[in-house]
């Protein structure tokens, strides 16, 4: 009996029987089940970038850098110039308040008069002027005082209204408009007329001073 070539006969018979054949390998013509695949050696890229590329992005981490600076510059010059501008109005209106009021005063003491205080009046208005004005008022007070006194001049005046014309921390420019009663020896009922006047004010020593006065109408 052979049972070895019964065997070797029967494993075709399998074969065809089944309809499979054996899987050779695609590189080899082997069935080997065996992985042949290779190391991958490749070396990761170390090259540096070029120089010129290196420095260009170093000078715009610089630039940006300076512009930021720059900037924060900026905004801190630009809080301080508002600061120093509401404190140069607040200076401003300031002195404008204490202007008017020293000019209304000053206005009133000019346009009033009485025989009687004549010497307190032209007193008062030398002390509240300065500059030219000053200079000017102080030669003609002596002849002043003789006119009021022989023609029995009285006068009083009203300030009807104020404004400021221009404002800086030490001058100010005033508008007013004075209401002024007039009498004297030859016209004893007295007679009103609006007198429109600027003056302008000056701080000296901490006090306002007029420093010019412009009487519009009247004969400079």
């Amino acid at each position: 009996m052979s049972t070895s070539s019964d065997d070797e006969s029967a494993a075709p018979e399998d074969a065809a029987a089944t309809g499979v054949e054996p899987v050779a390998d695609s590189e080899t013509g082997t069935s080997s089940d065996t992985d042949t695949t290779q190391p991958d050696t490749t070396q990761p890229d170390t090259t540096q970038p070029d120089a010129p590329q290196a420095d260009a992005r170093r000078w715009i981490r610089v630039l940006a850098r300076c512009a930021a600076a720059v900037a924060a510059i900026a905004v801190v010059a630009g809080a301080g110039y508002a600061g120093w501008s509401l404190f140069d109005q607040h200076r401003r209106d300031s002195s404008a308040a204490q202007a008017l009021d020293a000019a209304s005063a000053f206005a009133v003491t000019l346009t009033t008069a009485d025989p009687s205080t004549v010497d307190d009046k032209v007193r008062a208005v030398i002390d509240g002027s300065t500059g030219d004005f000053h200079d000017r008022y102080t030669k003609s007070s002596a002849q002043l005082r003789k006119l009021l006194i022989d023609n029995a001049v009285t006068t009083r005046g009203t300030v009807l209204d104020i404004a400021v014309k221009s404002a800086q921390a030490s001058q100010v420019e005033v508008l007013l408009v004075v209401s002024q009663s007039v009498s004297n020896s030859s016209v004893p009922d007295a007679g009103s007329d609006l007198v429109p006047v600027a003056i302008t004010m000056e701080e000296v020593d901490g006090r306002w001073l007029a420093s010019e006065v412009v009487v519009f109408g009247a004969e400079q």
